[in-house]
């Protein structure tokens, strides 16, 4: 297991790994292994995947996978990484991330081929939080932890100066808050909870989680447990010129297809410079190495195809995240999008399109009567300021209708263009387009 992480790049530290690499031995039990997962939105994105990755790699390797929905820690907020205190949700909107989350993750690692042992078990701690007195846990475990070990956490250092970025600390506030101070014990005792009375040895997170992850270890160690807990990090993922992979200019890049599409999440991968191409390959897919070693090869060689890794790369993540039937939904909509490309559009594959590309509706008999030309209709839509101006687009053969170049200025709408009689996508360039739904009133 020690191994397949390192390959991949998935291996940033860990507390023991002579003890890690016993646990998991050949012929040794199946081990529990442990990532936890904030609920601050209704869906994780493209930035919590490598944890999910990592359970992956251990569920595949005949361990047991364990996510954990910290529907109690969600309350305080983790302060690592972060340069301001994460807004407070109430009650309703965090009970509905919790679920949401934790549905997403059962999917995404649901194995049809784990046995019935080693399935993910996702849990949620306000299971053990809910009914704790504050002064249990104060004598219990705030008793163990040492201040000065708890300031000496780089989460902490690095918030120490920071503005506290939260309205009820009032304006002109510096540091952090006892809440976000006490997340580490939090954390801490949800391994030590879970190594206790679950069996879980091993906690997984991102290197900026390594104090927190510590904080467990010791916490188990100082509780007389036992031995055998181990935390474990993986790198955190960066492009190559440092900034972080999964964001976009609109934000996080969601896993959930109810806030972004498989479209949306198929392009965004797909934009992938070159130059990151095989590392995100060996950390986020489960593509042999041997494989992703003979794509990076051809990547440098004369006769290579471009965007054929990028294309790669975006299939093996979407068909993970949203399926054989979001990576094909996907697939569609790429080609549905292509202006002059070789691709008859059928209801569906437009259909595919709608929330990715901006609409407008127009009655059918308007659309239908054949004395609509296209131009118009591009004004209609919004895409070009007058008739004259997409007459000029369409005579430099930049408008397309259902894929395909309008040649005459004058071209009219056809009755057969609308595409199951219903819908037409329109494109003025490369970018603009829009998808035109045709209704009965």
């Amino acid at each position: 297991m020690v191994d397949v992480l390192r390959e991949r790049g998935l291996l940033d530290a860990v507390t023991n790994e002579q003890s890690l690499r016993a646990l998991s031995a050949p012929g040794s039990a199946p081990l529990r292994v442990y990532c936890g997962f904030d609920p601050t939105a209704d869906s994780l994105h493209l930035g919590n995947l490598l944890g999910i990755i990592v359970l992956a790699w251990f569920q595949r390797c005949g361990h047991v996978p364990v996510a954990l929905v910290g529907g109690a820690t969600g309350r305080v907020g983790d302060p690592s990484g972060k340069q301001t205190e994460r807004p407070l949700l109430d009650e309703p909107t965090l009970a509905r991330n919790v679920d949401a989350i934790a549905a997403l993750l059962a999917r995404l690692l649901s194995s049809p081929d784990a046995q019935q042992d080693r399935r993910v078990e996702v849990l949620n701690n306000m299971s053990w939080f809910g009914g704790m007195h504050l002064l249990d846990f104060l004598r219990d475990v705030g008793k163990l932890a040492r201040v000065g070990v708890m300031l000496s956490k780089d989460s902490v250092k690095a918030r120490m100066s920071s503005p506290s970025g939260s309205e009820a600390a009032g304006e002109g506030a510096e540091g952090m808050s006892f809440t976000e101070f006490s997340y580490q014990l939090l954390q801490a005792y949800d391994f030590a909870h879970l190594f206790r009375e679950r069996g879980v040895s091993v906690q997984v997170g991102g290197s900026d989680q390594w104090g927190n992850i510590t904080a467990g270890t010791d916490l188990i160690r100082r509780l007389g447990c036992g031995e055998g807990a181990v935390g474990l990090t993986f790198p955190l993922l960066l492009r190559s010129d440092g900034r972080k992979f999964g964001k976009s200019e609109e934000g996080a890049v969601w896993l959930s297809a109810e806030k972004l599409s498989p479209y949306r999440f198929y392009q965004h991968v797909f934009g992938t410079p070159d130059a990151d191409v095989p590392t995100f390959l060996r950390r986020l897919t489960f593509m042999s190495l041997p494989d992703i070693a003979l794509l990076e090869a051809d990547m440098r060689s004369p006769e290579y195809q471009v965007n054929s890794a990028q294309r790669a790369l975006a299939a093996e993540l979407t068909r993970f995240v949203h399926g054989e039937e979001g990576l094909a939904q996907a697939l569609r909509a790429t080609q549905g999008l292509a202006p002059g490309a070789q691709t008859t559009l059928d209801a569906e594959s437009l259909a595919a399109l709608a929330g990715d590309v901006p609409g407008y509706s127009l009655p059918r008999a308007r659309a239908l009567a054949g004395d609509l030309s296209v131009a118009e209709l591009a004004v209609l839509a919004g895409l070009q300021p007058s008739k004259g101006a997409a007459r000029r687009l369409i005579k430099g053969g930049g408008v397309y209708l259902n894929n395909v170049k309008v040649g005459e200025e004058g071209a009219l709408v056809a009755a057969d263009d609308a595409v199951d009689g219903r819908l037409l996508l329109l494109a003025c360039g490369k970018k603009n387009k829009v998808l035109i739904t045709l209704t009965d009133e």
